[in-house]
């Protein structure tokens, strides 16, 4: 099940040191080979995240930041929410829960409402803000994963090479675009963050952020967090795949972090 293990021993294949500027050697036989070229990073800021949650999404809106997060069973957790955090201290504060029939995923927060997928339901809930008051769902035809917004549209994955534009007043499919690279389908296409014109996503079990145009669905480049995933677990042995990416488009802060890690990290793009 894609939510309710650890991928340690896929990522204990990984050999080879990285450092901050993302230069690293890629196992063969992956997705994100040296063809693809690689977005140097450096990391500015490192803060405390409440390694019970089982990050999801994270969005900044109103330079407020905002996480959604899922309940895998058999791991401790502090269930699927959705709800500011506090960066200094990492203080999650849970504005709307799912019942436990719903395994929560994605989420973005567009013209004042928050949408908050969910994994296999193939039902989504949107809130009103700033109160978090639910005001509709809407359904889909597909998993949920990830989900962002282009500032028109909410775009959505599904774990496949996949990325579908819904309508965010109608839920009406606008396009689907198929994610490649120079080895042909990309899969596992996870958390969503719109930055600057183009997609990021979250592979789901590799260490790789990956930039993607979204009018062709090529991958152009990929930033590799191998180190920030070997610190992680370092710190913390429960500390699970990466997942999270939320970028402040008032300053251009972005912001990474995993499943149950113990820190938030801000990024800066060389």
């Amino acid at each position: 099940m894609k939510k309710t293990f650890y991928s340690i021993l896929l990522f204990s294949t990984f050999i080879g040191a990285c450092n901050n500027s993302g230069e690293s050697t890629a196992p063969e036989g992956t997705n994100a080979e040296a063809a693809t070229p690689r977005i140097p990073f450096t990391v500015v800021n490192a803060y405390t995240h409440d390694t019970l949650s089982f990050t999801q999404g994270l969005a900044i809106y109103g330079g407020q930041l905002y996480e959604s997060t899922g309940s895998p069973e058999g791991i401790p957790n502090n269930g699927s929410w959705i709800g500011p955090v506090e960066l200094s201290t990492g203080k999650a504060t849970p504005k709307a829960r799912l019942e436990k029939e719903h395994f929560g995923e994605g989420m973005t927060i567009l013209n004042d409402k928050a949408y908050y997928i969910t994994w296999q339901s193939k039902k989504g809930f949107v809130y009103q803000m700033p109160d978090f008051r639910k005001i509709r769902e809407f359904s889909y035809n597909t998993e949920g994963w990830g989900l962002t917004n282009d500032g028109t549209n909410l775009i959505m994955s599904d774990g496949s090479n996949k990325i579908y534009y819904y309508s965010p007043d109608s839920m009406k499919l606008q396009n689907i675009v198929s994610v490649n690279d120079h080895n042909g389908p990309v899969p596992n296409i996870n958390e969503l963050e719109y930055i600057n014109g183009f997609i990021y996503a979250n592979q789901w079990e590799t260490p790789y952020i990956l930039k993607i145009d979204p009018a062709s669905g090529k991958v152009v480049a990929q930033m590799d967090m191998n180190n920030l995933v070997n610190e992680a677990r370092g710190a913390y042995p429960q500390a699970d795949v990466l997942n999270g990416i939320a970028f402040d488009n008032t300053n251009g802060k972005i912001f990474i972090t995993g499943k149950k890690w113990p820190k938030l990290y801000e990024i800066k793009l060389q």
